[in-house]
């Protein structure tokens, strides 16, 4: 049985105006009832980090009527410890012989006035959750709950803002220390232990990723750590986030070369990549749609000839999650509004080779673009 570390008293960034609020989303978009389980939506709207098991811990929202938690009665206390324990939300606890689902489609029933049609589940419920609830409530209708969630989550306040710009000063301040970490003899692996606990040192709590793709494995975006050895002259990619104890996460590209100068070619290429995330970044404002900035920084590397070598989408909203909406990429129209963040990081990746990305977490302003992350973004160059 695991627990989960929570803080005390209400949170400035929960409030039970966002529960109201999903309500109101979920009420315009016709759904009758929401239900999230926990993951990063049930934080969002309570601040309650739930640990995730077989027992059912769901929030439920419907239309009309006030919203409730369903939670295991031995995780009661933990609940009135998180910021949820201070948004007058009703708990209903359960006992490890009662039917979570039943008390939990009763709740809804009594609230509505009648079943239930459609529910909206988060995306990330877990199966055996999501169809307990469907069984409980026999007409109804699941559908995702992401088109409710995702309207608030987009949209940061400014204190989530201040949070996401403090995580990504903690991994600047990790790529800041990189050459006492990525020298020529090393494996990618003993290098990303040394980041992971640099991670934790810089004021993370929990470390999500780290990837050191050294020589022909930097061509690879999601390059795992290796036993290969960083050779001298290596084009090293280092992508590396983790999660701050209120939940927000950092994410930050950097490349290197180790132990020798930039070949010639790759300056030249670099440069166009440089320019590429420079112009994205330059490009976000109000207004202008996810997929115009994913066009502002294709169109650079396209021009320079290397389109072939972009081969992922230019971004990814950040927040509670490190990939949530919205997404930079071609076919997503909607429009950039003030409190948007999401990272700009185009790459160029040459196969059997080397390859590169430089990614920024920015956000957007009412009259531009607020960089959150600081370190330089040419090629830097480590004695190695």
């Amino acid at each position: 049985m695991g627990t989960a570390t929570q803080t005390a008293g209400i949170s400035p960034l929960v409030t039970i105006e966002r529960v109201h609020a999903a309500r109101a989303i979920a009420g315009e978009l016709g759904a009758d009832l929401l239900v999230l389980t926990p993951g990063s939506d049930l934080r969002y709207l309570t601040g309650y980090h739930a640990h995730a098991m077989e027992r059912l811990t769901a929030l439920a929202v419907p239309r009309v009527g006030e919203p409730f938690l369903v939670v295991p009665r031995l995780e009661a206390p933990m609940v009135d410890a998180s910021p949820a324990g201070g948004l007058g939300l009703d708990v209903l606890a359960w006992d490890e012989t009662d039917d979570p689902f039943a008390l939990l489609a009763g709740a809804a029933t009594a609230r509505l006035g009648s079943a239930p049609v459609r529910v909206a589940v988060g995306a990330r419920t877990w199966a055996e959750h999501a169809l307990g609830v469907a069984r409980a409530l026999p007409g109804s209708a699941l559908e995702l709950a992401s088109p409710v969630v995702d309207r608030l989550r987009m949209v940061k306040t400014p204190a989530e803002v201040e949070e996401l710009a403090a995580a990504g000063a903690a991994i600047d301040r990790v790529h800041a220390r990189m050459a006492d970490m990525l020298r020529v003899g090393r494996t990618e692996a003993a290098v990303g232990a040394d980041i992971a606990a640099a991670i934790l040192e810089e004021g993370h709590v929990a470390v999500d990723f780290t990837i050191v793709g050294s020589g022909p494995n930097g061509a690879s975006p999601h390059h795992e750590l290796s036993d290969r050895t960083i050779g001298a002259g290596d084009v090293v990619v280092v992508d590396i986030g983790g999660m701050t104890a209120t939940g927000y996460r950092s994410d930050c590209t950097r490349t290197y070369v180790v132990g020798g100068a930039v070949p010639p070619d790759v300056a030249e290429w670099y440069a166009v990549l440089q320019a590429a995330q420079a112009a994205a970044t330059a490009a976000v404002r109000p207004g202008v749609t996810a997929e115009q900035i994913d066009a502002a920084a294709r169109a650079v590397i396209d021009d320079a000839g290397w389109g072939e070598h972009f081969i992922h989408r230019t971004g990814h909203g950040i927040g509670l999650d490190t990939h949530e909406a919205p997404y930079i990429v071609a076919g997503n129209g909607i429009p950039l509004e003030p409190g948007m963040a999401f990272s700009v990081e185009p790459g160029i990746y040459l196969a059997g080779r080397c390859g590169a990305r430089i990614e920024d977490i920015v956000v957007c302003t009412d009259d531009g673009v607020r960089t959150l992350n600081d370190g330089p973004r040419e090629l830097v160059e480590l004695a190695g």
